[in-house]
């Protein structure tokens, strides 16, 4: 994009719809548009005061501030102006300067912009399937445009630039309308059903004509060739160029970039680029989509309609279908298919089967009973009181078998101990248990800076090392390993 003068030019021809007076003075535009469009482009002051006082809006108007008004939007570039010579009968009335005023150009694209404004909301777009067939037509002429004359090609550009445009705003507007939050509320009404159907039907015809045009559509864009592509621009632009137009530069360069961008756009909307789906892709999901949610939500009203419906008649011809069967397995057939398929409930737990059988029914085994507690933040179970038991001779008999089991760790322990010393390099074959407490005193020790510490039961030992370079093969019941030949010295 590039940056022009233009695009940062402030438009002090749309000043008059947000300044103080702006009542007035959209007012006077508009008396102005209505006579431009009867073809009156040219009015007197005197005029419109005239047309202006006739409404109570402008019961205290005066002459003065009309002309006041009329100077300003003149400044704002909205009116044009001429002196009006042919009523002047004296040099007094020549001096006065009689003028008529016109809209400019650009006043009357804001009015006409303003207008749109106006009744965005109501007038009702709609879903043309009949322009997707005449793009298709179009297009299918595209390879054959480049024999025509400029004039020929020229027409048939603007006619698919304006079928385009039409399809695209149109849909765009009707899919923003069934998206709006009055749709949504609408929807939400039994009235709602009374036209499901139709619109439903009518979203349905244009998917069938996405699904019949825009095919034929991507595989003529595809045949088109590169040249012809650009001799067709070419001759757009230089019949566009060719059209004479009163107080407007034109770049020759900048209208071929412009036809060149729609005919891109138009080529992404059906074909898409780099493996992403085009937009009439997108416009068939997104129609899939409204179809989808219009049934989930006629499908939900019929259901409350019919939620409060007496249902004492349907409930008494079960009731006599179940009276009239032969036997219990007949009822519970019946069963199976008046509840259990249509709205089954199924409980999830970790229950205790008599048999992992897979043919075993429900009725074959014993029934399981299942308390259910209130589902509310302070529900508390009830405690029951009971007496508190003595369990000092169970206390008594676990301390004593653990003093026991201590006893006979540490005697086990000691036999390895020999002179007050645990040499390392010469223990036998020791457990892992074993093993375990002889390193926890080699880490104990280790870790201080005197090499002291003490055993569990308050024995205080030293560590030395002979020889750094010395190692010994500790042998134990789950394999070997290599380590310096550490002693163990108790004091």
């Amino acid at each position: 994009m590039k940056i022009h003068e233009k695009l940062v030019k402030p438009v002090m021809e749309a000043k008059y719809l947000n300044v103080e007076n702006t009542g007035r003075y959209r007012s006077i535009i508009r008396l102005f548009y209505i006579n431009y469009e009867k073809l009156k482009y040219w009015m007197y002051q005197e005029e419109v005061y005239d047309e202006l006082v006739q409404d109570p809006y402008f019961a205290s108007y005066t002459m003065e501030q009309c002309q006041q008004d009329l100077a300003a939007l003149k400044e704002w570039g909205n009116l044009a102006t001429i002196q009006d010579t042919r009523r002047v009968t004296s040099i007094e009335e020549f001096k006065n300067k009689k003028f008529r005023y016109q809209l400019t150009e650009t006043a009357v694209e804001i009015e006409r912009m303003v207008i749109r404004l106006e009744n965005l909301f109501i007038e009702g777009s709609s879903l043309e399937p009949t322009l997707l067939e005449r793009l298709r037509i179009a297009l299918t002429k595209m390879e054959d445009m480049a024999e025509e004359d400029t004039e020929k090609i020229y027409g048939w550009w603007n006619d698919l630039n304006n079928d385009f445009i039409r399809l695209n705003q149109n849909y765009q507007d009707y899919m923003r309308e069934l998206n709006s939050v009055k749709a949504e509320e609408m929807m939400k009404t039994k009235e709602f059903l009374i036209f499901k159907d139709r619109l439903i039907e009518y979203l349905r015809s244009f998917v069938k004509s996405l699904q019949m045009n825009v095919t034929a559509i991507e595989q003529s864009l595809k045949k088109v060739k590169p040249e012809t592509e650009k001799y067709i621009l070419e001759e757009v632009t230089a019949y566009e160029m060719s059209i004479p137009r009163i107080e407007m530069e034109r770049d020759e360069q900048q209208i071929y970039e412009r036809m060149a961008g729609r005919l891109e756009n138009i080529h992404n909307w059906f074909v898409g680029i780099n493996g992403i789906d085009s937009e009439a892709i997108k416009v068939f999901d997104t129609t899939n989509e409204i179809i989808r949610k219009i049934t989930r939500y006629a499908t939900r009203l019929s259901e409350q309609v019919n939620s409060g419906a007496n249902r004492r008649e349907e409930y008494r011809k079960l009731a006599e279908m179940f009276a009239r069967c032969k036997d219990i397995e007949e009822a519970h057939k019946l069963s199976s298919v008046v509840f259990g398929i249509e709205k089954p409930i199924h409980f999830k737990g970790d229950f205790v089967r008599e048999t992992e059988s897979i043919n075993s029914g429900v009725y074959d085994e014993k029934p399981q009973e299942v308390t259910v507690t209130p589902r509310i933040r302070n529900y508390r179970e009830k405690t029951k009181r009971s007496g508190v038991i003595d369990r000092t001779a169970e206390k008594d008999a676990v301390r004593r078998a653990m003093v026991e089991r201590l006893a006979r760790e540490r005697e086990l322990l000691e036999s390895y101990i020999k002179d007050g010393r645990l040499e390392f390099s010469e223990l036998p074959v020791i457990t892992p248990q074993v093993r375990d407490v002889f390193l926890g005193w080699l880490s104990k020790g280790l870790e201080s800076k005197s090499q002291r510490a003490k055993t569990e039961d308050g024995k205080v030992y030293r560590i030395e090392l002979e020889h750094s370079e010395k190692t010994c093969t500790l042998d134990c019941t789950d394999g070997t390993f290599r380590m310096p030949a550490y002693s163990i010295i108790f004091e």
